[in-house]
């Protein structure tokens, strides 16, 4: 191992709990244990940003409680919801960190969690009080809130969720044809991250057509199989349903599925186009069945049930991820805390049938295979990628990667000039690319297998990138800890690519490009653009100041145009309509 991938790991291993919605520059603990925790900002594990907006009451108080006050209360709720329901849950039962219920905490004992909270631990609990993150008052709070019952966050079903329901213009209502000039096909989505927005930009001319109010932090962006409405889900479980044929795109439908979320997709089976949205949600654990017209609820169930392996029930377990199927009428629903891989028949709602796969805990993100068969998705914080015969209905492997925290995004696929066709993740928590072959027709040999394995820029990537009219890979690392790896990206020559050889590769320096003078801005999520031609890269800065995003010509690697404008405020993920629809990846 080079000694500088050494280092950069050693730093994104202590770190698994702040949110990408909540990164900040990194920071870097003083006086601390040399073994405790650093670099939360480095972290991954999603926190449920919008649930510490709701008010809560003490639970029935007991003699021996700590003394607290409501208004204490309150704060400890929003600090534990922000900070560490991702890892620990929203009950507090546990989930990818150890449970924090109170038979726990009270034997642990006061001492120990203000310890604890200050200083972290090797295994990933930040450091928030030696970081800075959080003061003294709050630490100390937060040691006395955790020897506390946890309160419960409303329940969210069908009569709540039908209250939020809006169709602002009915289908009746709208145009028949398509009454605007814009290439819709190289239409790019793009995340207005801290504002609540998301902004439609021209691939070809630049032009912005559209800023579109959504919910808080748009996750993604998804099409309807037409390729005419754009669905997009913020972290508050708001979708909105934009229609793209208007003369000026606007949403024309919302609804609300819960308090947090991450997911959101359409039927695309032949003969059920359009016909269901489906969205999942982090709370309540369940997922939700509406009208492809209209976004009326349909259908809602829950997803509580027993771990795969253990057999035990699991109070909370998250939808992460979800994919409408190519070849069979389905959704593929993944399930983090239970392991568990949902195809859900949408056939006939009412006698709703679905294919239980027990794959691995912690499922997170993924994307299709080049011929969309295979769906393969990061158990990641098992170091593993679970691969789905969407055909045949089954579990085909279980593949280690050989990193730690699996972070594809979509996945990349190519044809390695020695492996033939395979599929690449990068990773959060080193720096490392692996490749698993795809072929189990052409390539027997190498499918279902880790087939290489090498280095890129930096620990801390989220999202990996090709096309199939490109010979080149990228590869980002906004959670890298150094402002210059986090600024750049890595780019691979495919064509060049050998077995048992270590790849080179190329630094962009996007950060440099945007010219950007104030904060420390990170280079998150290459999209191409329709052709393959181009490849966008968002530069995020932090709300009160400059992002931009930078368009790069895949051929030359050289730097194309800067798209700026006031209302690109804090750009993260793009969708090109075509891509993303025809799951181009």
């Amino acid at each position: 191992m080079r000694p500088q991938a050494k280092s950069v790991r050693a730093v994104l291993l202590g770190s698994a709990a702040l949110a990408l919605g909540l990164l900040a520059a990194p920071v870097f603990a003083q006086e601390k244990p040399k073994d405790h925790a650093d670099g939360p900002a480095a972290a991954y594990e999603p926190s449920m940003t919008t649930l510490g907006q709701l008010q809560v009451e003490i639970p029935g108080r007991k003699p021996d409680d700590p003394v607290m006050t409501q208004e204490e209360f309150q704060r400890g709720t929003q600090i534990y919801f922000e900070r560490c329901a991702g890892c620990h849950g929203v009950l507090r039962k546990g989930a990818t960190g150890k449970p924090l219920t109170t038979d726990i905490t009270r034997e642990n004992g006061y001492d120990y969690l203000h310890s604890f909270i200050t200083y972290g631990s090797p295994a990933g609990m930040p450091n928030w009080g030696t970081s800075g993150e959080m003061t003294e008052e709050d630490v100390d709070l937060m040691a006395r809130y955790l020897l506390l019952e946890p309160p419960a966050p409303p329940e969210f079903g069908m009569p709540e969720m039908r209250n939020t329901w809006k169709v602002l213009v009915e289908p009746a209502d709208r145009p028949t044809e398509k009454m605007n000039d814009i290439d819709i096909d190289n239409l790019m989505s793009v995340t207005l991250r801290d504002s609540g927005q998301i902004a439609l930009i021209d691939g070809g001319t630049y032009e912005i057509h559209a800023v579109i109010d959504t919910g808080y932090a748009v996750h993604i962006s998804r099409l309807s199989a037409s390729g005419r409405y754009l669905f997009v889900i913020g972290r508050d479980a708001l979708i909105n349903m934009i229609d793209l044929w208007m003369e000026t795109p606007a949403t024309v439908a919302q609804l609300k599925i819960g308090s947090e979320a991450r997911s959101v997709e359409t039927s695309k089976f032949e003969g059920w186009e359009d016909k269901y949205v489906v969205a999942g949600s982090y709370w309540p654990p369940q997922y939700v069945i509406m009208d492809g017209e209209t976004l009326e609820p349909l259908k809602v169930v829950s997803t509580r049930g027993n771990i795969y392996d253990e057999q035990t029930y699991h109070p909370e377990p998250r939808v992460a991820s979800i994919v409408a199927s190519h070849y069979n009428p389905e959704f593929i629903i993944n399930v983090k805390e239970t392991g568990k891989i949902l195809l859900v028949d949408y056939t006939d709602l009412k006698n709703l049938k679905t294919v239980e796969i027990e794959a691995e805990r912690f499922l997170h993100d993924g994307g299709f295979d080049s011929t969309k068969r295979y769906f393969l998705v990061a158990a990641n914080a098992r170091g593993k990628v679970a691969v789905v015969d969407t055909k045949e209905d089954k579990l085909t492997a279980l593949i280690e990667t050989g990193g730690a925290t699996p972070h594809p995004g979509r996945g990349a696929n190519f044809t390695h000039p020695d492996f033939g066709p395979v599929w690449a993740t990068s990773h959060l928590g080193d720096e490392t690319v692996a490749l698993i072959g795809t072929d189990p027709e052409g390539h027997a040999d190498h499918a279902w297998k880790m087939v290489q394995s090498f280095y890129a820029l930096g620990g801390g990537s989220l999202f990996i990138k090709t096309h199939p009219e490109s010979d080149h890979l990228y590869v980002d690392a906004p959670l890298n800890p150094d402002a210059e790896i986090s600024s750049s990206v890595a780019v691979f020559k495919i064509s060049d690519m050998k077995a048992d050889v270590e790849p080179e590769f190329t630094t962009l320096p996007i950060g440099e490009w945007a010219g950007i003078p104030e904060g420390q801005p990170r280079v998150v999520q290459p999209e191409f653009n329709k052709e393959g031609t181009e490849i966008w890269f968002s530069v995020w800065n932090a709300k009160d100041k400059e992002s931009a995003i930078v368009v790069v010509d895949d051929k030359t690697l050289e730097l194309k145009t800067v798209i700026k404008d006031p209302r690109l405020i804090t750009p993260t993920g793009k969708f090109n309509v075509y891509n993303t629809r025809n799951d181009v990846y």
